[in-house]
């Protein structure tokens, strides 16, 4: 083990369209963090901010425009970019400082101003840029991209869109229960099943959509958690930000390339199920020890792959958990208790360190009508583009 963090303080600002600027999103979700804290803003050290890219020159440093908007007070700061992995690039960046003894407190801030509809690719022409390529020379759109994982698991594993509409009728529910949720109203199958197609087999209530949201944390030594007097907090016992690795036999887009300079065998294990393995390693336990989950659902289909990929289940049996109960609330690993981006929609900087928030009240036991009984270890799981592992493992 490398060492834990604390979490002192976990704070959103409600994900939607707001129409507002995206930093005022993220000061709001820190104020609210240092707030569940305990602290003032003077007493952070270090600013980690996920960087915001269309916001333009100021999303580019958003380290320091938090710092900025929260007052200059002399804070380190930091801000980094992985797609939708940046938040979860901040924690790692976060707890590295904290455990190098850089800084004693760390503010963690991601937040986004997404604009309506799907995302597409920055203008310009860039072809050495792997996500322009996709849209312009493969057509590759977002939601192409999660209809063709949708139609492989249906082609490979026998799963059907009545299974893919089952994720988003259980996120729902759960995100009916969570104040800070976009969506919160509960829907059924055939609601699912009569939403316009936008992929097929997907529909439009099986993708998720793109929001106005902020999130944050403060992380600590346990020192100074002691100090601050939490005697027991929660602990951010692992991080993962692993690449993947040649050959891909699976297409994972934007990557399109499958092959390494040099002959190598193939890895044991997909660039997904890599992500966890190594968080798992790291933190000393495995699945078996998991009271939660939260998963990166940009599409129905794709929360069922990370079933198989996070180890709940073998190769092809993640529709099964679903039909189980298993990763519903009340089941024994309830996966996106939160709702999900289902509920949520994506704020791409803000979702990972969302994710985390989750679990943190999961883990305190404050979650409210969402809670998971006896939740005492949880995962997150989500990838960037470009090849950006992302998981983090909280434990009480």
């Amino acid at each position: 083990m490398t060492g834990e963090v604390a979490v002192l303080g976990a704070g959103l600002h409600p994900w939607g369209k707001w129409g507002r600027g995206f930093v005022e999103y993220g000061v709001a979700a820190a104020r609210a963090a240092l707030a569940d804290a305990g602290l003032e803003w003077r007493d952070i050290g270090s600013v980690v901010g996920a960087d915001t890219v269309r916001g333009g020159y100021p999303g580019y440093v958003s380290g320091a425009t938090f710092a900025k908007a929260l007052g200059w007070q002399g804070a380190r700061v930091t801000s980094v970019y992985a797609a939708c992995a940046s938040g979860a690039q901040a924690v790692g960046a976060a707890r590295a400082q904290i455990l190098s003894g850089l800084a004693d407190v760390v503010l963690v801030v991601g937040a986004d101003a997404a604009p309506k509809g799907f995302f597409r690719p920055a203008g310009g022409e860039r072809p050495d840029d792997p996500d322009w390529l996709r849209f312009k020379v493969l057509g590759a759109t977002n939601p192409t991209y999660f209809g063709l994982y949708a139609r492989r698991r249906m082609a490979v594993h026998g799963d059907s869109p009545a299974d893919f509409a089952q994720v988003k009728v259980k996120n729902a529910a759960a995100g009916a229960l969570n104040p800070n949720a976009r969506y919160r109203t509960r829907v059924s199958a055939e609601e699912v099943a009569a939403s316009p197609v936008v992929a097929d087999p997907l529909r439009l209530l099986d993708i998720c959509a793109t929001s106005d949201g902020g999130a944050a944390l403060v992380l600590s030594s346990m020192d100074f958690a002691r100090r601050h007097g939490a005697a027991r907090p929660v602990r951010i016992r692992a991080v993962s930000t692993v690449t993947p690795r040649f050959p891909n036999t699976v297409l994972d887009l934007p990557d399109i390339a499958t092959d390494s300079w040099a002959a190598v065998a193939p890895p044991d294990a997909t660039f997904r199920e890599s992500i966890a393995r190594a968080a798992y390693e790291e933190a000393g336990i495995g699945p078996e020890d998991l009271s939660l989950a939260e998963v990166y659902d940009l599409s129905t289909a794709l929360e069922l792959q990370w079933y198989e990929d996070l180890g709940l289940c073998g190769e092809g049996e993640g529709a099964k958990l679903l039909r189980e109960g298993t990763t519903s609330l009340g089941g024994r690993i309830p996966v996106n208790a939160s709702g999900g981006l289902a509920s949520f929609g994506e704020a791409v900087p803000a979702q990972a360190i969302a994710q985390v928030c989750e679990l943190t009240w999961q883990l305190r036991e404050r979650a409210g009508d969402r809670q998971v009984a006896g939740a005492r270890v949880g995962i997150t799981a989500n990838q960037g583009l470009f090849g950006h592992g992302s998981s983090v493992i909280a434990v009480r």
